[in-house]
């Protein structure tokens, strides 16, 4: 079994299912990963009506919807069980309650959120992401400690480097709880004001990413690798640069190829 590559569509976030399809499709992608945001699209408030027919549209053009980025309202849950999508990604913000405070207050909303997951047979994708959220894989295993089945680690290769980790480590102890893997890059860009991230092309970053495909071979781990299509500079063409980023991480999977 192949991975199955596919892309966070947020760039392309207005567009209807039929020709965000087409385009990232063109691109090389056969998977995608869909915004449910006030901004998209597919909006909080028309999610039950509009993602059926959007699904819909990128199946009919060949793209696999692995997740949407939205919330965990009962009406996400519900779009997302009539459109056959599996999982909702979701990150846990830190607020003024303090970092023990907000895991408690994180904990409380999963915990909620467990009678959706069993009504809609759907999983809750948490991922790690730098500044004011759970920022490291191991916070947010954490995080889910105890929780059932279907709450699920979202992998992030540029926020795994960000933290200070190495692949190896993380996708290992992360591997009973891994849903997807996102691949991004990163590494910090001095300025007057002081130093800031700075997302760039796969070689460019912090981030190993054939390391990352020699740990999932090592797993047998076979899921989703889903490209999140964030760069800071944006001169060049987004698709320019994810088409040179699926590329390159095809040719690093292929020299850790998954066993059958």
């Amino acid at each position: 079994m192949s991975y199955l590559w596919s892309v966070f569509t947020k760039p392309w976030a207005g567009l209807p299912g039929a020709e965000l399809g087409r385009l990232i499709a063109g691109i090389g992608f056969g998977g995608a990963e869909v915004p449910v945001r006030d901004t998209a699209y597919v909006t909080p408030v028309n999610v039950e009506a509009e993602l059926p027919k959007f699904t819909a549209q990128l199946r009919a053009e060949g793209i696999e919807p692995i997740s949407v980025a939205s919330g965990l309202s009962e009406p996400v849950f519900a779009a997302c069980a009539e459109s056959g999508v599996p999982m909702i990604r979701i990150m846990a913000e830190l607020g003024p309650d303090g970092y023990a405070g907000s895991v408690r207050r994180n904990r409380e909303l999963l915990e909620q959120a467990v009678p959706l997951t069993e009504r809609y047979d759907i999983q809750v994708g948490v991922q790690p992401h730098h500044g004011r959220y759970v920022s490291s894989t191991l916070g947010v295993l954490q995080l889910l400690d105890g929780l059932p089945e279907r709450f699920k680690l979202v992998w992030d290769a540029a926020h795994d480097a960000l933290a200070g980790d190495h692949p190896a480590v993380t996708l290992e102890l992360g591997a009973e709880r891994l849903g997807i893997v996102n691949l991004k890059n990163v590494h910090y860009l001095r300025t007057e004001r002081g130093w800031k991230t700075n997302f760039v092309e796969a070689e460019d970053g912090l981030s190993d990413w054939p390391a990352v495909f020699a740990t999932l071979q090592q797993l047998q781990w076979t899921g989703p690798v889903c490209l999140t299509a964030q760069y800071s500079d944006l001169e060049t063409p987004v698709a320019e640069r994810l088409g040179r980023d699926l590329r390159f991480a095809v040719t690093s999977a292929a020299q850790h190829p998954s066993r059958q």
